[in-house]
């Protein structure tokens, strides 16, 4: 085993503290990655503070990686020592049921092995569940390892691994792009890249948020529109207007006020996760043949996908640089929406 410096939280009020824990040896697909950035996403947050009933601690979130490769096993082809990499919110799958074989791993009927929180046997991490990417080192097979471009800085490319696909995946499936009308409803760490990634594809992107003092970044990133929730008016002037709508937010919506901005087979999908359960009227999607749907992450191949697009555009996530002791004041600025747009956590701190 090799030891590696990390920020771990042992109890869900508990502050993250620097410890040392052990990654497995190098096995001959694995991959060692010296971690260079971690985003700080919000439900790094959720998990660290048991606020989905299901952490085992001690924890280290983190699943916004970005490194470079430092050893490679000895059947390893797609990576060498060097190369710029990510490591997103899964590290391994089944590989072998429908959604894997179709290149869904993130959708294992077995379900996936997230890189933070999830059991394994000891030999795949001591301690027996994964540690995330506040850590100096993480052991990665081969297949959940993903290159990030030379036109992205490592620092920005960091929460593109789950921010930047979890809209990009949406927006590709439900067909984004000219002609389109998407809605971002929030403009916080997802949205914003969400914004970009919408404008690029050519839709054309309003933004929903609770107020317009955001507007002008958002403009920037390339809204055509921007409106506030908070203004009943909104969801008068609006009706029937999008083919999609993203919605980013972990509070629980009043889901019928913005699922009657859809217009005919309009699809709302729900990419962030409240901690209770949501509520829609029937009669609401019966009408104009509405759907409500959801997504989850994106998949290896995608997130490659997706990381070469952001280079090809010029997109990264706009962040605010913290050192590892600061990601206690980080977590609870992110629960007051006090950050533009990602916090990421510089490794070297540690």
């Amino acid at each position: 085993m090799r030891t590696a410096a990390a920020y771990a939280v042992s109890a869900p009020n508990g502050s993250f503290e620097k410890v040392t824990i052990e990654r497995r040896d190098l096995g001959p697909r694995d991959v060692l990655i010296d971690i260079k950035y971690a985003g700080i996403c919000h439900s790094d947050i959720h998990t660290a503070r048991n606020e989905w009933g299901a952490t085992n601690y001690p924890c280290v979130p983190g699943h916004e990686i970005a490194g470079v490769v430092a050893a490679v096993g000895s059947t390893v082809s797609r990576h060498q020592v060097g190369d710029r990499v990510g490591v997103g919110c899964m590290v391994n799958s089944c590989g072998v049921c429908v959604a894997c074989l179709a290149d869904e791993e993130q959708y294992c009927t077995a379900g996936a092995t997230m890189t933070y929180n999830t059991a394994v046997d000891a030999a795949a991490q001591p301690g027996g569940h994964t540690l995330g990417g506040y850590s100096t080192q993480v052991v990665v097979t081969e297949d959940f390892v993903v290159r990030i471009p030379d036109g992205i800085g490592l620092d920005i490319a960091a929460p593109l691994l789950c921010a930047g696909v979890t809209l990009y995946s949406p927006l590709r499936h439900w067909g984004a792009g000219p002609g389109k009308k998407v809605a971002i409803i929030g403009m916080g760490g997802l949205g914003h890249v969400g914004v970009k990634i919408a404008a690029a594809l050519g839709a054309e992107v309003t933004v929903l948020s609770h107020s317009l003092s955001k507007q002008d970044d958002g403009k920037l990133f390339g809204a055509s529109s921007y409106y506030a929730t908070s203004d009943q008016q909104t969801f008068r002037e609006l009706r029937s207007r999008f083919d999609l709508i993203l919605n980013t937010v972990s509070a629980n919506l009043p889901l019928d006020d913005y699922l009657r901005l859809l217009n005919l087979d309009g699809t709302l999908v729900i990419l962030g996760l409240p901690e209770n359960p949501l509520s829609v009227r029937p009669f609401t999607l019966a009408g104009y043949r509405r759907a409500l749907a959801g997504s989850m992450i994106g998949s290896i191949a995608q997130t490659q996908e997706m990381l070469d697009f952001c280079a090809e555009h010029g997109i990264g996530a706009e962040i605010e640089l913290i050192s590892a002791d600061e990601i206690d004041g980080a977590y609870d600025r992110v629960v007051a929406s006090d950050v533009r747009y990602r916090f990421v956590i510089d490794v070297a701190t540690m």
